[in-house]
């Protein structure tokens, strides 16, 4: 379980390929902290630690993985928010990721307001997934309030630590970022019959 407050930002090191999967090799700041086995939330994907060389590990997606998330988007040299898994006696600063991806969605616009960003994503309705006005949402693993939530989009307001120490400050109009929805909402939903 995490909670969408991003650590550190790691580097993709280099990509291969093997059938339809995807091995990512990537850099961190806490790859000596890292074990085999353990489970790391990339841009809000849990991908389990197979190897550890020096200051980089390797994680694997599998293609249903890479169809439903924007990890086969990544490219060598790409930043990716990350994750450690919650610990037990740790605080809940964000809110309940379980970092199974529902769904990418579009960046729309990012409109720069003066000490804030205001990011506006646009999603697919058809698959089930609402946000709710001033709910959380997980967008590419980091816990956020949803603002303006319409049925298809949705904005999120950015402040100066989270666009720097994230890699929304690279995301741009056109972009996919993935998304999670709230947990307890999804719950709610299923029960009305909405999905």
């Amino acid at each position: 379980m995490f909670t969408g407050i991003i650590e550190t930002l790691g580097q993709v090191e280099t990509i291969r390929e093997e059938g339809t999967n995807k091995h990512f090799i990537l850099s961190s700041p806490f790859t000596h902290e890292l074990k085999i086995d353990q489970s790391v939330a990339h841009n809000g994907v849990c991908l389990t630690v197979v190897a550890i060389n020096g200051n980089s590990y390797t994680v694997t997606a599998i293609d249903e993985t890479l169809k439903k998330t924007n990890l086969n988007s990544l490219k060598t040299g790409d930043k990716v928010n990350l994750e450690r898994c919650m610990s037990a006696n740790g605080r809940f600063d964000g809110h309940i990721v379980q970092g199974h991806v529902d769904q990418v969605a579009v960046c729309e616009s990012v409109e720069d307001q003066n000490g804030s960003w205001l990011f506006t994503f646009k999603y697919d309705p058809t698959l089930g997934n609402v946000t709710v006005e001033k709910g959380s949402i997980c967008v590419n693993g980091i816990s956020l309030t949803v603002v303006n939530s319409q049925e298809d989009r949705f904005s999120v307001a950015i402040i100066p630590y989270t666009y720097e120490h994230t890699n929304l400050h690279q995301v741009k109009p056109g972009d996919t970022v993935n998304l999670e929805f709230d947990i307890i909402g999804k719950y709610v939903a299923r029960l009305l019959g909405k999905n």
